[in-house]
């Protein structure tokens, strides 16, 4: 059985020394044990529904067809969290996320937008018990943000949010324009994990522009002081990558370099290329028809994924962060294509 492997690893000599490995064997330990502990909640529901079922029957009490009614509903949610959690068996669905915002063409409604956004993935990481750190954030001239990027920290975040990857589409009425017209914004997502560092991507140094700058985004003793921000550009396909919120430039920049080699070799696999040289930034249009959802707030509120059809009329919940609808029908729809 995996887990006693693992807890055998625990009692080697010097297990503890190496602090990597010992991390990943714990995390790996950690989360084998927590999908057992949730198996055995959902079988237990399933027998204490069983037992109240037997209950009314002998006794033929209506009064607990109500209590069944609940347990019941309870039991599909749990079964259901738990099925969607068996999907996530990509390389890297179990890491750590790493999410840029960036505000498409627009000015201050886009880049509003793009703070709406990120507003609605902090709620959800809320709720998921995920905790969020952020790398880099620049604000919007008048309002919003124009971009920014963040980390979501816990299990499977990348298998979750890889789903969010593209171009999100708002149609609203202003609250920027007089005239109250309605008004499309777009933002676009960016999702990779976070790699450890037994991944590795050979970068010639050659190939880099590394510009400095000073900090602008929220918080930070060294916001508006100090060039201590990072910003690395990979000349050959043009990906860019940058960090702010660490206390030095030296951090910053290694924190950045983590970044770029993700961001690279995600790319470099997703295209099955042999060198990082053939490879060639994603390049999607942050505008009209490259959406992946619409989020429409006038005149009706609509939801909808454009890849699955995932619809939800109550947009507020869903900018509040009811996403997992969204997710889950994505993780089954692309399950579906990989079996075709």
């Amino acid at each position: 059985m995996q887990i006693e492997l693992l807890e055998g690893k625990l009692e080697q000599p010097g297990f503890w020394e190496q602090v990597e490995e010992s991390q990943r064997v714990m995390k790996e330990l950690k989360s084998l044990k927590g999908t057992i502990e949730q198996f055995d909640t959902i079988k237990t529901q399933f027998e204490d529904i069983e037992t109240l079922i037997e209950m009314a029957e002998e006794e033929d009490e209506a009064s607990l067809v109500e209590e069944i009614d609940e347990e019941i509903k309870s039991f599909k949610a749990s079964f259901e969290t738990f099925r969607i959690k068996t999907l996530l068996s990509g390389e890297f669905d179990a890491n750590n996320a790493v999410i840029t915002i960036h505000a498409g063409a627009g000015g201050t409604e886009s880049c509003d937008w793009a703070s709406m956004l990120y507003r609605m993935y902090t709620r959800w990481a809320n709720q998921k018990g995920y905790s969020v750190e952020v790398i880099d954030y620049l604000d919007g001239d008048e309002a919003g943000i124009k971009s920014v990027t963040f980390q979501v920290n816990g299990e499977n975040a990348y298998g979750y949010l890889k789903s969010e990857k593209g171009v999100h589409r708002l149609v609203r009425i202003s609250p920027f324009n007089a005239a109250g017209k309605r008004q499309t914004s777009f933002a676009s997502l960016d999702v990779m994990p976070e790699l450890d560092n037994n991944i590795e991507v050979d970068i010639n140094e050659e190939d880099l522009k590394i510009d400095t700058y000073r900090s602008s985004g929220a918080g930070g003793q060294h916001v508006n002081k100090t060039e201590s921000a990072i910003r690395i550009t990979h000349i050959p396909t043009g990906v860019v990558v940058q960090c702010q919120n660490e206390r030095s430039q030296h951090s910053n920049k290694d924190k950045a370099m983590k970044m770029l080699m993700s961001k690279l070799y995600l790319i470099k696999k997703q295209e099955n290329l042999d060198k990082i040289s053939d490879i060639r930034g994603e390049v999607t249009d942050n505008g009209w028809g490259s959406q992946i959802r619409s989020y429409v707030l006038q005149p009706y509120t609509m939801v909808k994924d454009h890849r699955t059809n995932q619809e939800s009329g109550n947009a507020d919940a869903v900018l509040d962060g009811d996403i997992n609808p969204f997710i889950n029908a994505y993780l089954k729809w692309i399950n579906t294509n990989k079996e075709e």
